[in-house]
Parts: structure tokens; sequence; C-alpha cells
């Protein structure tokens, strides 16, 4: 059975601490997959919650000081009770307080997965990465080696999210090539992806990496098909064409148009 059926058979609750510019959208994106998402970010609940999800995303959008603690409370108790963990380090490196809160939630618990662009990913990992202009993801190196060197520090799945995505656990490593440049001009699409690589983590049975693999190339082929029917309509349009995909697209839709390669370096 592929994750998608697996996620969708589950129905995963996935627990998510998001910023308050994509919690509607990813919350929406989730149950359009066939997740159930919890938006809880108090003190008093968040390890009674994330002790009963299938998996917890932290997103660090909009940082303030509730909500960390909350964070490093919610990802301690996914440890304890053995539940998947993805953060987004959303504007890592953007800030010093970003970069120092990022580096804090590390250090406060163990992740199962981390998704970003890759400026993102190496100031997490406290590699060096040459941006160029304001485009965070472009710039001069190696992202599969970036990649891999994150995943051995970090000792978790580490996802380069870009024109291609880089999926690795420091010892193998997947490319995915499906997606659309539409992406990017929808706020929160770089979240629910985080979210969605949380509920097929959740139904992955500690496949860990193959399961967000899946979870990135069917999020690409929804994204293309949305931007097929969408065709000069505008953003607006591929919005709600693309959340009716991450509902339509069966497995074997997605099996049919999937581009996952793994790398052999």
């Amino acid at each position: 059975m592929s994750y998608l059926a697996k996620v969708r058979e589950l129905n995963p609750l996935v627990h998510n601490i998001t910023n308050i510019v994509v919690a509607n959208f990813s919350a929406n994106g989730l149950l359009a997959l066939g997740a159930s998402p919890f938006m809880a970010d108090a003190r008093e609940e968040v390890e009674d919650v994330a002790a009963m999800s299938g998996a917890v995303v932290l997103n660090i959008g909009t940082l303030n000081e509730q909500a960390i603690a909350s964070m490093i409370l919610a990802g301690q108790s996914a440890n304890k009770h053995s539940i998947p963990l993805v953060l987004d380090p959303v504007g890592a490196g953007a800030t010093a307080y970003r970069s120092e809160v990022t580096q804090k939630l590390v250090q406060a618990m163990q992740l199962t997965a981390l998704r970003g662009n890759v400026a993102e990913v190496a100031n997490v990992a406290g590699e060096h990465w040459a941006s160029k202009g304001v485009d965070a993801g472009a710039g001069d190196g190696d992202v599969i080696a970036l990649a891999n060197k994150a995943a051995g520090k970090l000792g978790c799945v580490v996802i380069i999210t870009g024109r291609e995505d880089v999926i690795t656990d420091g010892s193998r490593t997947f490319v995915v090539s499906n997606g659309h440049s539409i992406l990017t001009k929808v706020t929160g699409t770089g979240c629910l992806l985080s979210a969605v690589v949380g509920a097929f983590l959740a139904a992955s049975e500690g496949n860990w990496l193959e399961a967000a693999a899946e979870a990135l190339s069917f999020y690409g082929v929804a994204a293309e098909i949305a931007a097929e029917q969408t065709e000069g309509q505008g953003t607006g349009a591929f919005q709600i064409a693309f959340l009716n995909q991450l509902s339509a697209v069966t497995p074997e839709l997605y099996r049919q148009r999937a581009r996952i390669e793994r790398f052999n370096p």
C-alpha cells in the first residue's frame, strides 16, 4: 500500500504549532489530504495533544515567547511518546533571533525531519551557504552535500525544497522533480508541505525517508495538475484547485506522475 493510501485509511491526527499567517490554509490542506489537523498552541495542553497525535509539526513563522515554550513542551512530549516530529525553520538565519530560537529548539528535542529551503537548512546545521539576491534558495554550493551534512549533524531526515527537492537521512538520498513554480506565489504552501510531511510520517510505520519522499512528490503532483487546470487564471484559482487536488489525486494517478530518483554518489 502507498503511504498516500495509508494516510487516507488512518486519518492521522497532526498536531500543528504553526504561524498565524497559514494556520487556516494548513488545516484545510490536511483535511483535503485525508488527515486530521489539531491547531493547539496553549502551553496547558500541548503535551497532551502531542502525546495523542500521529505527528507533531512545529513552524517558527511568527515567533513569540509563548509559542516557543509550547513548541519545546510539544516536541519533548513527542519524543517521550515516540511520535514523529517535524520542524519548519521559517526564515532561520534572517535575524539573529530566529537563528537563536531554531538552535534552542534543535537542542531541546530530537527531530524526525527538518524541512526548509537551502538557506534555512544551512543555518540550522551551522553550515555556510552563499545566497544570491532575494531568493534564499539560490546560491553557490552542493545542495545534496549540504543535506547529507545536515542529516548527519541533526540525526534526522533532512528535506531541502527548491526547483528539485532533496530528501536524505545521511546515507540514502532521493531527488524529487515534481512541482510547479506557482507554489512560490501562494502564501503558506511551504508551511502546508511541512504539515503534509508530518501526515505521511504518521502513516509510515517508521519508514521516515521513503514516506517523506512520497509526500514531496505527491504534493508536487497535486500542484502540477492544479496549475494545468487553472493556467492563466491567477493564484487564487490555483490555490483552490490545489486544495482540491490534495483530495483528488489517487495513489494510481500519483504513481503515473511521480518523479523520484535515488541519488547515487
